[in-house]
Formats: structure tokens, C-alpha cells, sequence
């Protein structure tokens, strides 16, 4: 170890006993009654020393006002080098600043928000390649955009290679206009799985609901199958009661609500009464005598008409 490494780690005392000259610098700087107690010193170097005082400012809880100070070789004179406001080892500081592409987060989209994307996103790749020649995977085969040019040079009179303007008609953005592949940027093979990965994620077999479901979403009456690759995997829950009502579920999703997880049997019909109570029976109060029966003769007999019988 040098000598000047020696010290260098020692203060010199002149500086460290310059308490009262970087006060007065420190409370020039800051406003009034801000600057508090001394709170310790540091060797920055060969007589060259900082002092650090309590900083009392509203919502700098933790910072220090650092004052250095400094005395030439064989000087009796301590100078002023600077004086500025620190954060100290349990100061109060702000977050650490993150892009607003990577502070961005689901949701956090409201109405009116505008969200540009990357011309080089990952996650989207050209609908059509916008060159003279159709991409390889593109709707447009080689004889549809001979025929394109053949229909061009006809209309504009020379090949669209022989113009100093090549016609829009004949553009591969005009043609896939023309066949309805009007989205410039589709999703990628990235962009597939990263959406897939996320879905899975929040309503996907691995869920706390899906592990205490009965079934899974593959045969609920509820799930509506959506296109694409993506329709092998996932689907659209149409259940009002479901907790993933309108959401994108995975096929090994599944919930409480699933269609054919409880199905209420019906109400077995009730068999016929042994007495119907609902009938109404008619009873006749007075019943009518058949001629020839009960106790008085159909015929007048002469021995009652005394008696007065009719």
C-alpha cells in the first residue's frame, strides 16, 4: 500500500475541523432552517474532506447535505470545494425510472388511451410483404398477379415495369385490399403463443378452479369454439354464471358452472289419484220412488182414502 493511499484514508485535521465553515456553505445553499445537526465526515482524499448535516426539508427523509471541503499543500487556509444535497444509506428515494413500454400493464388502457406499437413488435409479422413479388404464404399466387399485370398494361398501356409510376392497381397492398386481407401486420407465431401462454395462464387446468371443477370445458354446452389455431386450444365461455363469463378459456379450463356437471333430473310425473277429490259428484236429496216399491200402493185403495192417503 502507497504512501499516499495511507493517507488519504486519514482526515486531515484542518478540514475535519472546518464544521462552521461548511455549515454556512450548506445553509447558503439550502433555505433557512433546513440544514440540521453534523452528522459525520469522510476522507475523499488528501486534505480534501466531506461533512454531512441532517437535511430537516419535507420529503427528503434520509438525505444529507454534503459539504467538501479542501486545503492546499502547506495551507493554513480551508477553501469551499462544493456543497449538494445526498440520499443517505435509509434515505427515502423515488423508483428506479422504467420505460413506459415496460411500465405498461394489462389494463391499464383507458378510454381515450392511445397505444402505439413497435414497427418491429414481435409479436406481429406483415399481412402481405408489400414487394412486387406475393410473399410465399400469401393469398396471391404468381398466376393472379400475372394476371394483374396483364389487366394493368391493357389499361395503362405499357407493363407496369415500363411506367415511371407503377399503378396502384397492380400494387401487392391493392390486391390484397381487393381480396379483403386488408390488416397491414398479423399475428405471429410469437404473438400466438405468448397470447396462449397468458390465457392459459389466468383461466387454464393449472387454476385453482379448474382443479376442484368436475369437468373440464372441452364438453361444457357453455364453450364457443373460436377459429384458427388458436380454436385447438382455447374457446370463449358464454355461461352468465361462470366466473369466465366472455373471457378465453383453455379447453382444460373448467368450472362449477360446467353444463353437465349437475343436471337437474325432472320432476316425475305424479300418478293418478285412487279418489279424485277434484270431481264433482251430484246427489240427489230426495230421491224418486219406482212405481211398485215402498210402502204406499201406486193404485188409490178404497180402505185408505179414508185415511187419507192419496
Amino acid at each position: 500500500m502507497s504512501a499516499a493511499t495511507t493517507r488519504s484514508r486519514t482526515p486531515d485535521r484542518l478540514c475535519a475541523e472546518a464544521v462552521d465553515l461548511a455549515r454556512a456553505a450548506a445553509e447558503e445553499t439550502a433555505a433557512p432552517g433546513v440544514v440540521g445537526e453534523h452528522v459525520g465526515m469522510v476522507s475523499e482524499g488528501d486534505r480534501v474532506v466531506t461533512h454531512f448535516f441532517e437535511c430537516r426539508e419535507p420529503g427528503y427523509r434520509g438525505w444529507r447535505w454534503a459539504v467538501t471541503v479542501a486545503r492546499a499543500s502547506r495551507a493554513k487556509v480551508v477553501t469551499l470545494d462544493e456543497s449538494v444535497l445526498l440520499p443517505g444509506p435509509d434515505a427515502l428515494l423515488a423508483p428506479e425510472w422504467v420505460p413506459w413500454s415496460e411500465r405498461l400493464r394489462p389494463g391499464d388502457l383507458g378510454p381515450g388511451d392511445l397505444l402505439p406499437t413497435n414497427a418491429d413488435d414481435l409479436r406481429l409479422e406483415p399481412g402481405w410483404s408489400g414487394e412486387d413479388e406475393p410473399a410465399p404464404n400469401s393469398a396471391v399466387s404468381d398466376g393472379m398477379a400475372a394476371l394483374v399485370e396483364a389487366e394493368d398494361a391493357e389499361v395503362a398501356g405499357a407493363r407496369p415495369a415500363e411506367l415511371p409510376v407503377s399503378p396502384a392497381r397492380g400494387t401487392i397492398a391493392a390486391v390484397a385490399e381487393e381480396l379483403g386481407l386488408r390488416r397491414a401486420r398479423v399475428l405471429s407465431r410469437y404473438g400466438l403463443h405468448s397470447a396462449a401462454d397468458r390465457w392459459e395462464e389466468s383461466f387454464g387446468p393449472k387454476t385453482p378452479m379448474a382443479q376442484a371443477a368436475p369437468a373440464t370445458c372441452v364438453s361444457c354446452g357453455f364453450l364457443a369454439r373460436v377459429g384458427g389455431s388458436l380454436g385447438q386450444a382455447f374457446g370463449v365461455c358464454a355461461n352468465e354464471f361462470s366466473p369466465a363469463d366472455g373471457r378465453v378459456v383453455s379447453l382444460g379450463y373448467g368450472c362449477g358452472a360446467h353444463s353437465e356437471a349437475a343436471v337437474m333430473p325432472k320432476a316425475p310425473r305424479p300418478a293418478p289419484p285412487v279418489l279424485d277429490e277434484t270431481r264433482v259428484e251430484s246427489m240427489v236429496l230426495h230421491p224418486v220412488t219406482v212405481p211398485g216399491e215402498g210402502s204406499v200402493p201406486a193404485t188409490a185403495d178404497s180402505s185408505t182414502e179414508d185415511l187419507g192417503h192419496s
